[in-house]
């Protein structure tokens, strides 16, 4: 049912095209329940569904804000179209894709999205199945769904429900997406805390998830202290509907963080908030609340850590992992204030709601992780806009040279450049003004990835963006080409 192979990435000449097609807009399974947003309080956007060509968009001048839902960005990244969100009281989440789809989660389910030709981008499907986030990634011909809030039962018409409830459920749902017109729900496997967020490990036989949760309480039946590791769910590729937990690894055995009063402003480590891992490898590196961990995935169901650090004057809570190509570098993020807060401003400063820049030094079980540097968009935010480092990948430069996108929330997306370790630099953006100037409000980017070509970013309130960056630095990416593409499951692009 699944494919056998790894992610493949072949390069290509510069002038290959990508073939385009057309699909019905199909709803999928009816979903009554609009999942709580969290973090904040959700401000309405555009309910159009059709593919629109965005304005034409301008550069900042320097320490300016735009306006209100203004559209700028550098003068080498295009935005070339935009889905607006069915419906703009529902968060949007992650991306994933495979061969000409992109895969959107959201609080109320999933979209799936024909991106065969990028500037003209059509909804297939939308399948409705509340829940929060509703991360998502593919392989083959399944499809992997985070739930991370209490739910009456593990069905696409479940209600919320206290986490205090012993019946309540959260985990990993999976669906059959053989036919992108109509994905089937086909099997749901349960997890301690839920699954705020999972990762795909590939593997001959098997597909195994790591799935990320935290913060237990006594109160919860489900979600008992200490939760100190990671759920391990193993899905046979030739009967996905035997999916089971089949481990769960303690990563950190004397508690982790101990986080405040300890370390005032940390948060406690009490579980994973997202792993990346890099098959080709055998590594990985986990995002961890209040520690930062690499570790040794050779054996995936007893995944073990090699090295493990922490910033306590600078980081509120490990959010997420990226690789270099070379796998000598991770990029560390700090989601200060939960996405909820206005962290790119003067007062904030730049080393807080940061990225941090991290050498990997030695080799085997000698490797460290090694400090370099902070990196956080240059560009100042109003005190209204939500705005701290998320979820990015990397762009396959090539040359040498080590170069990201990411998304900020309202901050936008951002190209930034990390090839001297200690001298990071962002070389392209684009982003559009507040949503509101008079409080405080929840949008922007969730998730900007680089896929075949183009920057594709998951917008809370504004739906799917499809952006194009022309930099002599970003070019040898454009021969890079892949089947499928779960950036949590980094491949090995060279």
């Amino acid at each position: 049912m699944t494919s056998k192979h790894p992610t493949r990435v072949r390069r290509r000449s510069l002038g290959a095209a990508v073939a385009a097609a057309g699909l019905l807009i199909t709803l999928v399974a009816a979903g009554p329940a609009t999942a709580t947003p969290d973090p904040g309080d959700l401000l309405p956007g555009s309910a159009s569904s059709r593919a629109a060509q965005p304005a034409a968009g301008r550069e900042l001048a320097p320490g300016e804000i735009p306006g209100q839902d203004e559209i700028v960005h550098s003068a080498n990244v295009e935005p070339l179209a935009n889905i607006p969100s069915a419906d703009p009281g529902v968060i949007n989440s992650d991306l994933a894709f495979q061969g000409k789809y992109a895969y959107a989660g959201n609080y109320n389910g999933f979209t799936v999205y024909d991106i065969g030709n990028p500037k003209v981008p059509k909804v297939v499907s939308r399948v409705l199945c509340p829940g929060g986030q509703n991360d998502v990634s593919v392989q083959g011909d399944l499809l992997f769904l985070s739930t991370d809030s209490s739910r009456s039962d593990d069905s696409c018409n479940s209600v919320s429900q206290p986490a205090t409830e012993k019946s309540s459920w959260e985990g990993i749902k999976i669906f059959d997406i053989k036919d992108k017109k109509n994905p089937k729900y086909i099997k749901s496997v349960e997890t301690n805390c839920g699954s705020h967020t999972h990762t795909l490990v590939p593997g001959e036989r098997d597909i195994y998830l790591y799935v990320s949760s935290y913060s237990p309480s006594e109160a919860f039946p489900d979600c008992q202290p200490p939760h100190d590791g990671i759920s391990v769910i193993k899905v046979p590729k030739k009967n996905p509907t035997q999916a089971a937990v089949v481990a769960f690894p303690v990563l950190f055995p004397d508690g982790g963080n101990p986080g405040a009063p300890t370390n005032p402003g940390v948060s406690k480590t009490t579980g994973c908030h997202d792993i990346t891992v890099l098959p080709a490898k055998k590594l990985a590196a986990g995002a961890c609340m209040g520690d930062g961990i690499l570790f040794d995935i050779s054996r995936p169901e007893q995944p073990r850590v090699i090295d493990r650090v922490q910033d306590n004057v600078n980081f509120a809570f490990w959010h997420s992992a990226t690789f270099n190509e070379r796998a000598d570098k991770v990029v560390f993020t700090d989601e200060l204030g939960g996405g909820g807060g206005a962290t790119c401003n003067e007062a904030t400063g730049p080393n807080h709601g940061a990225d941090g820049i991290y050498d990997i030094t030695g080799r085997g079980d000698q490797r460290k992780l090694v400090f370099r540097s902070y990196f956080k968009i240059p560009r100042l935010q109003a005190d209204t806009e939500n705005c701290v480092a998320h979820n990015g990948s990397l762009i396959p430069a090539g040359g040498g040279r080590d170069i990201m996108v990411q998304a900020w929330y309202q901050g936008g997306v951002s190209v930034w450049d990390f090839t001297d370790s200690t001298r990071p630099q962002e070389i392209g953006y684009f982003e559009r003004g507040p949503l509101t100037t008079d409080r405080l409000g929840l949008g922007g980017s969730w998730s900007a990835y680089y896929y075949n070509g183009h920057i594709y970013s998951n917008d809370i309130v504004k739906g799917l963006d499809v952006l194009r960056i022309d930099d002599w630095r970003t070019d040898g990416a454009k021969r890079v080409w892949m089947d499928r593409l779960n950036v949590q499951s980094q491949p090995a692009y060279h």
